[in-house]
C-alpha cells in the first residue's frame, strides 16, 4: 500500500459548511481483495472531518436516511440506528450506546481544491466505487 498517494474523492466546495456527505468507496484490503469502505466527511467552515461509516457501538451506517448524519442541532454526528452522538472534530462518542467509544478517522488532505483520502489503496477500475450517494 502506498501510503503517499492522494485519491479525489470531491471538489472541496462540494460540501457546503455544516454538512456531511457519505461515499461508497472500494478499498484494497490486507489480503488484496476489493472490499466496500463507506466513508463520511464532514466540512465546517475550513476544517474537514473523514471517519468510516460505522457505528463502534454494532457496526451499522451512521446514516438513518442517506446523507443524514447530523443531529437535530447540526452540531454532532449522529446514530440513526441507536442515536449515539459523536464529537465532530474527533469522533468520540458522548452519549447513547457506545459512549467513551469513537469513531474510526480517516486521513484526508485538500489538494488542488479537492478533497482526498490518503494512506489507503482504492479499487479505481470501479467506475461506481467512488460516486457520492445521493
Amino acid at each position: 500500500m502506498d501510503h503517499n498517494t492522494a485519491y479525489a474523492i470531491c471538489a472541496f466546495n462540494d460540501i457546503p459548511s455544516q454538512r456531511a456527505i457519505g461515499f461508497h468507496l472500494v478499498i484494497v484490503g490486507e489480503d488484496g481483495a476489493p472490499r466496500p469502505w463507506p466513508i463520511l466527511i464532514v466540512r465546517w467552515g475550513k476544517q474537514m472531518f473523514g471517519y468510516l461509516n460505522r457505528c463502534p457501538h454494532d457496526g451499522v451506517n451512521l446514516d438513518w436516511e442517506r446523507n443524514h448524519f447530523l443531529d437535530g442541532n447540526g452540531t454532532r454526528l449522529m446514530c440513526g440506528k441507536h442515536g449515539a452522538t459523536f464529537e465532530l472534530g474527533t469522533g468520540h462518542c458522548v452519549d447513547g450506546p457506545c459512549k467513551g467509544e469513537s469513531l474510526t478517522p480517516i486521513a484526508l488532505a485538500v489538494l488542488d481544491g479537492d478533497i482526498c483520502v490518503t494512506g489507503v489503496t482504492l479499487v479505481e477500475d470501479d467506475e461506481t466505487a467512488c460516486e457520492e450517494e445521493v
